[in-house]
């Protein structure tokens, strides 16, 4: 999909492909569910704005926006689909400014506009467990930023992991990703992590960190490589190469593109890299359809100014 496609240009041509996307098969009520296509009017004429349907079973009016992160918003509908397709097919992110020139809104909108679309992209729990009989997954965990208040110290001066934001990644090998922020990257903590999204006949690749002695011990197997040793592959197999390369994007990302993020917000950062890692290129997935998997996570989402902005 090239930036000079017609819906990223005229709204009216970005509401048919979004219709499209959202209804294959006519439109649906948002309110009480009714798709018979003899029970629903689009109203046309000078009194009503493109777009709007008329539901005969609940009487309300709707359109295609409602019930998704972009309703009730004022912007015209072809910036949010080219806002969406930035953000998906940019892979290390888009920052906020860059949004806000290109789309010509306030920053303030393109902050808002980005937050909305990471919403869109976040995981909504129906995608199942990672891994399986025969499959590897990779669990690590690395520190981004500094909390808000800095209660330890290292040696040199710099915040101790316990002052640090941490992350926790699990990388099915050749598939998924899913990243969270704890508040402490603690056995307990990674152990309730790793359960909860990793299938038990697994095989669960890490490093030598004692994090993942004890629940390694509740999978199918697991290796380690001792880092602090020089070693990094064994075998050829046994490695955490794959998560600490979504390390690298993802800090790539954040320093050289986002440059700052408050700890409120980190979650939905990681949500969109997650999304972007889990439909990569390597996966055969492209930006056109990486972007209309975006727009099939916008149903069902709302997200108020007040809401991103307090988190």
């Amino acid at each position: 999909m090239k930036l000079d496609n017609p819906i990223f240009h005229d709204a009216d041509k970005a509401r048919a492909y979004l219709e499209a996307q959202r209804w294959p098969n006519g439109p649906i009520c948002p309110h009480c569910g009714n798709c018979d296509p003899e029970a629903i009017t689009a109203l046309k004429g000078k009194a009503h704005r493109p777009g709007v349907y008329q539901c005969a079973e609940c009487r309300q009016q709707f359109t295609v926006t409602v019930g998704t992160v972009f309703e009730r918003s004022k912007i015209a509908l072809n910036k949010w689909l080219l806002a969406t397709h930035l953000l998906c097919s940019s892979k290390k992110g888009m920052s906020a400014h860059q949004l806000h020139r290109m789309l010509g809104v306030t920053y303030k909108t393109a902050w808002f506009m980005a937050h909305r679309i990471r919403e869109a992209m976040a995981d909504d729990g129906t995608s199942g467990p990672l891994g399986g009989e025969g499959k590897i997954v990779e669990a690590d965990e690395t520190y981004f930023g500094s909390k808000e208040k800095v209660v330890a110290r290292t040696k040199k001066g710099k915040p101790s992991h316990s002052s640090q934001r941490s992350v926790v990644s699990l990388v099915e090998r050749g598939g998924r990703v899913r990243t969270f922020h704890p508040e402490r990257a603690d056995a307990n903590t990674v152990r309730d992590i790793l359960v909860r999204n990793v299938t038990r006949d697994t095989t669960l690749h890490t490093d030598e960190s004692k994090l993942y002695t004890r629940v390694g011990q509740e999978y199918a197997a697991h290796h380690t490589v001792k880092h602090s040793a020089g070693e990094y592959v064994r075998d050829k197999i046994i490695h955490s190469n794959t998560v600490e390369n979504y390390f690298s994007i993802f800090k790539r990302g954040m320093r050289g593109v986002y440059q700052h993020c408050s700890e409120k917000h980190l979650h939905r950062y990681l949500a969109e890299f997650d999304f972007r890692y889990s439909n990569r290129a390597g996966l055969k997935v492209s930006d056109t359809e990486r972007t209309a998997k975006a727009l099939a996570g916008i149903d069902g989402k709302r997200l108020t100014y007040r809401r991103a902005h307090g988190a």
